[in-house]
């Protein structure tokens, strides 16, 4: 699915100095897999990262927002010099609402990239609502933006990659690896 007004989408991308990303079904496929030991496990997307990564180069703050909390969701963060980690809060809207202002950003300076019922608020509100393929329809129908891929196969690399572009940034991202 794409959005049905691109053009609106891609001038929306000017602006966005933030974007706050769900984990369940956003960075990881949304699998909850418990060892033996009764620790947690979640497969995350290599390419996700770097997509993380540059974005993070042009300036643009990475946060994540997640209704769980989760050591390993912790640990990647860090890996990726994410931040902005709040975890615990199924109010997906009020937490962005007060991350913006932590920030000093309007929401219109913010996108978020949502899968699940929790995350329309936030999808609403933000300047930028972004989604996966396998969103649930009605995160579909409120989003801006939809990717090709599944949460945890690389949708968040679709959307940064989608951000730079639009932002204009991408020739210059590319030439960094000439």
């Amino acid at each position: 699915m794409v959005p049905t007004d691109i053009s609106a989408a891609a001038t929306l991308a000017q602006g966005i100095r933030l974007l706050a990303l769900d984990v369940d079904g956003v960075l990881s496929d949304g699998r909850v897999i418990y060892a033996s030991d009764g620790s947690e496990l979640k497969a995350f997307n290599i390419k996700d990262g770097l997509g993380i990564k540059l974005l993070q180069r042009t300036g643009i703050t990475v946060a994540i927002i997640t209704g769980r909390r989760s050591d390993v969701v912790g640990r990647r963060a860090a890996e990726l010099g994410i931040t902005q980690l709040i975890e615990g809060r199924e109010d997906k809207l009020t937490a962005l609402r007060e991350l913006c202002a932590g920030l000093d950003l309007d929401l219109a300076e913010c996108a978020y990239m949502g899968d699940d019922l929790p995350d329309l608020g936030a999808i609403r509100a933000a300047g930028l609502g972004l989604t996966v393929a396998d969103a649930v329809a009605e995160v579909r129908e409120a989003a801006d933006w939809c990717s090709a891929a599944a949460g945890g196969a690389g949708a968040v690399r679709e959307a940064c990659e989608w951000l730079l572009r639009q932002r204009g940034e991408w020739p210059a991202i590319l030439a960094g690896f000439n």
